[in-house]
């Protein structure tokens, strides 16, 4: 801890003594020093100096100078004291002789250092000390006591009032020293300084420009270290208990100058150009302001309650007159106090938070949001007006996220009181169109999800206009699931309000009541008034659906390239779920099965417009669009259910109990047997129709077969279901219908009772589909997207059930009459023909029949693999070798017939690297030629299958990632690097059109729809590079790939050409490509060892990875693990790119922004 004076007092200039020869010295200020058993700075133990002569040595500056003539020494006693105080101090410091440690020595057997010839030293005897609260460098004076923890800060308050009483000068200077003590600074003030009130800036300017000199980076405020004493409640705290005690003393209005000194000097600091002043002095002028407005408020209650008393004294029939006069003196004086505390509030408000709310610092702008929401919470009367408002609706459209949100926090407080609608409605009609883009547009989920919370406020208070509640309601189709869950009360609220308008124009609900009755419980097909809420559901989410009802294309939902069908949840489904959340009819999915699957057309036969059942159920009345929405809230319904059963097991303490664990296995089993029952009578009314297959297919994914396994059911029931099934995959050739059936088949096939139901509907599906394959391949002129959609079924099939057999199979005749219809070649040559028949055509149904081929054979060989393996584990003789090289050469003509940003070249490019990744698995399985058990000839066929990419292929794979890299550059907006000579050349029928040119003459609303386009597009690229880049990552890891030939590693460093200027997604890609930087051995011993280490690792890391800074620049030094180098080479670093166009000129426009901001007023 610092000191406020030297603990020795330096000699003195012999001009300065007196005739005694004793010299004059200024009093030194007490401080207990920290305790010298701390472990210092360094690791090592500090060793106090004797007790006696630290006694001596302190006891020198606690003489004041009245006593000096007498007791206190010369200097020649000072100087002895000094020297015996350092012999004593060296004695015992002096460090034990170092030995080299031998096996022959005498050691010590505690995990410290060895002592001096193998003897332990005797141990000191320590001095006996108190608990240290503050370290050596954590503040003097009134700083170490108010974080001393031994103190409160009202206690260290009271204190400074009565220092303060003695001497203000010196009292204000202590306080201006705690602040700036706070601020990091070690610089002080005298009372000299306070004294000069006309030069604080000047002095200010001297501390910062001494401040700036010690380029300190860290302080107090913002300070994350460990172990410091330092906290701003703390700090906050000690000045509102400061003001709260001049107030309760009378001393904040006896002694104006108190509360101006303090405003002057804090002020001044709140407008520093340092962050630390600025920041630290703008909390502690925020702090003051809450303070004030805490006593302002006492003041008025204290004021009101001392006019009752007056009022009612003046009641009385004998009026104590002298009474009435000392409580009118009372309030009298309540009224100057609180125009004073008023004054002192506007002050702070004119002269700092009109200034910081602004501020370049992220932080000062939070802070000051903070304070404001404080101060009209506590201080309605004067800072509840649209003029101190409408600084909170201005920060609303600050840039950074988190002022943001505290504004947002902070009007939440104001609009959950209904008494503040008055004063809010000003307010709102201002900057609700602000508040409705930050819910819809804003860039952080959390904020959107929050305005979304305060509008539903403003709804509630009835000022929210009709098109604000439809663009807010829309927001249940979000993709964020946070905005989603936040806008789902929101929505309940608008399906509430729709409810009941319906029901009044239906006559109200004690009329349905007596026209429908109440059904029974375990009733679900008679007409219930819970419908008519689920058709206010459906109708309000089909005016909401911006698209119109039409989805996706099966192109943005399934992706050719991959291996298998990728599924993604629609829109619907996302909405269903969070619908479910907030609307509590929607959680009993009996009743929306019911619903769906009753009979409506009884109803469009009655013409009686005075019936009112005919009325129901006609407004009950679904469309196509309605009931698609109704069946993914089912599947969201179900899906519920069956989650909260599973959750209920546990209570809140985390123990299973028996009865939980029946209940939930109770619902299971319902839930189970009614979707048995449900789900084929949903597939035969709403089977036709591709989108309401797909969503009642789903259902049988959540069917929990264990539970119908268990119960013994009639595995007919079962069948049937999968016979319906069955038909959805044959009569279907939409996409994500032949996803979910196949997925409803895999799933049954999991189930041991149900396996050979399964296997026997496999089977027929294979028939059907192979007899109709064969029919169209012989057909002269077959339709092609029937052949397409055939194909698509086989792949479909050959990717859950082995095939191999199947496709190996030779043809047999269907009929005796039709010989030639059943013969042909098998199902390999007959996929094989179609490859190259078709995949030189650019048409989208060949497209599709191209891909459905390529993915058959795929699994064809996966499958192959599989067998191959199983048999290598078994031990199995191996009689034929499988040969995959008739596949690629048709892949590799197919890739070079193609254009490079062709999909369909892009997906025979995929497949040609699956495939040749799939058989270098098999290198596990090739044996050690030393083991008895290896065989010879195995081993060669093993290997034989293990092949490299062709280098003609190669070529091709790099020439269209080079075009596909342009291509997505193009899109979005982004500079490559120079191309090489060994670049391949670029082919102007594969450039992306450029349509600058057509938007000049466009207007707003084709622009905004032609930059969503362009959105789209970039995505898309985005998409398409980084899914064919890390194909060919994973081939150069599978040593595919760029591992032989004069070309070896051309390919990997074209790859990372361009990591640091195509976006994070592409370098995290990459960066499975370079490989871990190996640690250093810590067994290495001496010099050599670990320069030699060090050499080999960084020869080894220079072979892997080859960038474009290894042609003009060589390694010569070890690269730190885990340092910033390690990082950006592993792609977990940003690269500094020096371009125009590039991420370094985003950073420049973010700091240019940042500059205005501080120059720019908001709203002003």
């Amino acid at each position: 801890m610092e000191l406020s004076g030297p603990a020795t007092p330096a000699p003195v200039d012999a001009t300065s003594r007196r005739k005694s020869g004793r010299a004059i010295h200024k009093p030194v200020l007490y401080q207990p020093a920290p305790d010298t058993s701390v472990t210092n700075g360094s690791g090592k133990r500090k060793r106090a100096a004797p007790a006696a002569v630290e006694m001596e040595v302190d006891s020198v500056g606690e003489e004041t100078s009245s006593d000096r003539d007498e007791s206190e020494p010369d200097e020649e006693e000072l100087r002895e004291q000094r020297r015996r105080a350092k012999k004593a101090t060296k004695s015992q410091r002096k460090p034990a002789a170092k030995k080299p440690k031998t096996s022959t020595g005498e050691t010590t057997k505690l995990a410290m250092r060895p002592a001096t010839n193998g003897t332990k030293k005797a141990s000191r005897p320590r001095k006996a000390s108190a608990k240290q609260n503050l370290t050596a460098d954590e503040g003097t004076g009134l700083y170490a006591e108010v974080f001393s923890q031994g103190h409160t800060t009202d206690g260290v308050a009271a204190e400074w009032v009565s220092r303060y009483n003695d001497h203000n000068s010196n009292a204000m200077a202590e306080l201006v020293n705690f602040v700036l003590q706070c601020t990091g600074c070690t610089l002080q003030v005298d009372s000299n300084d306070i004294e000069d009130i006309d030069n604080v800036t000047g002095k200010l300017t001297d501390l910062q420009e001494e401040y700036q000199a010690q380029k300190i980076t860290e302080y107090p405020l913002i300070s994350k270290a460990r172990g410091a004493v330092f906290s701003r409640a703390t700090m906050t705290g000690f000045f509102q208990s400061l003001i709260a005690t001049t107030h309760a003393s009378d001393l904040l209005y006896n002694d104006v100058a108190l509360i101006e000194n303090i405003q002057v000097w804090v002020t001044t600091m709140s407008s520093s150009g340092i962050r630390p002043f600025r920041h630290t002095a703008t909390v502690l002028s925020l702090a003051i302001a809450t303070a004030l407005c805490n006593i302002l408020k006492d003041i008025v209650e204290n004021t009101a309650t001392t006019m009752r008393q007056k009022e009612t004294e003046q009641k009385k029939k004998s009026v104590n007159k002298g009474r009435v006069a000392a409580l009118q003196a009372k309030v009298e004086e309540n009224e100057k106090k609180r125009e004073q505390v008023e004054g002192w509030l506007r002050d702070v408000f004119d002269t700092v938070f009109i200034h910081r709310y602004r501020d370049v610092d992220a932080k000062i702008r939070v802070d000051c949001a903070t304070a404001l929401g404080n101060w009209i919470a506590t201080c309605p009367d004067i800072f509840f007006e649209s003029q101190y408002l409408r600084y909170l609706g201005w920060v609303l459209s600050d840039s950074s996220a988190a002022t943001r949100a505290e504004v947002v926090k902070q009007l939440l407080r104001l609009y959950k009181h209904k008494d503040n609608v008055g004063r809010l409605r000003g307010f709102t009609e201002r900057f609700r169109p602000r508040m409705v883009e930050m819910a819809t547009r804003d860039a952080e989920p959390t904020i959107r999800a929050s305005a979304v919370e305060l509008l539903d406020l403003i709804r509630e208070v009835g000022l929210l206009e009709p098109d604000d509640i439809d663009v807010i309601g829309k927001l249940i189709f979000d993709s964020e699931p946070r905005v989603r869950k936040a806008v789902a009360g929101f929505f309940a609220e608008n399906i509430s309000d729709l409810y009941e308008s319906t029901i009044e124009e239906l006559g109200g609900e004690e009329n349905l009541d007596e026209v429908i009755g109440e059904a029974a419980d375990d009733d679900y097909d008679n007409p219930r008034q819970a419908w008519l809420k689920l058709k206010c559901l459906a109708e309000v989410l089909q005016s909401y659906d911006t698209n119109g009802g039409e989805e996706s294309p099966p192109e943005a939902v399934i992706n050719p390239e991959t291996l298998g069908t990728v599924v993604l949840e629609t829109r619907y489904a996302m909405a269903a779920q969070a619908i479910c959340e907030g609307v509590p009819e929607v959680k009993d999915w009996e009743v929306i099965a019911g619903y769906l699957l009753y009979d409506h057309s009884s109803a469009l036969e009655s013409h009686d417009t005075d019936d009112v059942q005919a009325a129901f159920k006609g407004r009950c009345q679904l469309n196509e669009k309605e009931e698609r929405l109704l069946l993914e809230i089912l599947n969201a319904a179900v899906k519920l259910r069956l989650t909260e059963a599973v959750e209920s097991e546990v209570d809140k303490k985390g123990k299973r109990t028996k009865a939980r664990k029946d209940e939930s296995r109770e619902i299971q089993e319902s839930t189970a047997l009614h979707l048995a029952h449900v789900i084929p009578r949903l597939l035969r009314k709403f089977g036709a129709s591709p989108t309401t297959a797909s969503a009642v297919l789903r259902l049988e994914h959540v069917l929990n077969l264990e539970i119908f396994q268990e119960l013994r059911q009639d595995s007919t029931e079962y069948a049937s279901l999968l016979e319906d099934i069955s038909k959805q995959f044959l009569t279907h050739a939409d996409h994500s219908v032949l996803a979910d059936a196949k997925t409803a088949l895999l799933q049954a096939r999991s189930y041991e009772d149900l396996e050979e139901v399964t296997e026997s509907k496999l089977q027929e599906l294979w028939e059907d589909t192979l007899g109709t394959l064969r029919q169209l391949y012989k057909a002269k002129k077959p339709p092609l997207l029937q052949l397409a959609n055939t194909v698509h079924r086989l792949s479909n099939l050959a990717s859950i059930s082995n095939c191999v057999e199947i496709f190996d199979a030779e043809p047999r005749p269907i009929s005796k009459g039709n010989s030639k219809a059943g013969a042909g070649a098998k199902v390999t040559d007959m996929l094989l023909d179609l490859i190259r028949t078709h995949g030189s055509a650019e048409d989208e149904s060949s497209n599709s029949l191209t891909v459905a081929a390529m993915k058959c054979l795929l699994f064809y060989h996966m499958w192959i693999l599989r067998n191959l393996k199983e048999k290598i584990r078994g031990n199995e003789e191996m009689e034929d070798i499988p040969n995959y090289n008739s596949f690629a050469a048709a892949l590799q003509r197919l890739t070079e017939a193609r254009p490079k940003l062709d999909d369909v070249r892009f997906a025979a490019m995929g497949n040609l690297l699956d495939l040749h990744m799939t058989f270098a698995t098999l290198r596990h399985s090739i044996r050690n030629p030393k083991e008895k058990s290896a065989d010879a000839p195995s081993n060669a066929m093993l290997a034989s299958l293990v092949q490299a990419v062709s280098p003609k292929a190669q070529e091709h794979i790099l020439s269209s990632f080079v075009a596909a890299e342009k291509a997505y550059a193009q899109k979005a907006k982004r500079t490559l690097e120079e191309p090489a000579n060994d670049d391949p050349p670029d082919d102007p029928e594969s450039e992306p059109e450029d349509s600058s040119d057509e938007e000049d003459a466009e207007d707003d609303e084709e622009k905004d729809r032609r930059s969503q386009r362009r959105l789209q597009e970039m995505l898309f690229e985005e998409k398409r590079l980084c899914e064919f880049t890390g194909k060919i990552v994973l081939a150069i890891v599978a040593q595919v790939l760029d591992s032989s030939g004069p070309k070896k590693g051309t390919i990997r460093k074209r790859l990372l050409r361009n990591k640091a200027r195509l976006g994070h997604n592409f370098k995290d890609v990459l960066g499975y490509l370079e490989e871990p930087k190996a640690k250093r051995s810590h067994k290495a011993k001496g010099k050599g060892a670990t320069k030699g280490a060090v050499q080999e690792s960084v020869a080894a890391k220079s072979k892997a990875i080859v960038t474009e800074e290894d042609d003009a620049d060589s390694v010569d030094d070890a690269v730190e693990e885990d340092g910033e180098e390690d990082l950006r080479r592993r792609g977990l670093q940003d690269d500094v790119v020096d371009d125009s166009g590039g991420e370094h000129r985003e950073k420049d426009d973010n700091v240019d922004m940042q500059n205005a901001e501080g120059d720019d007023v908001l709203g002003d």
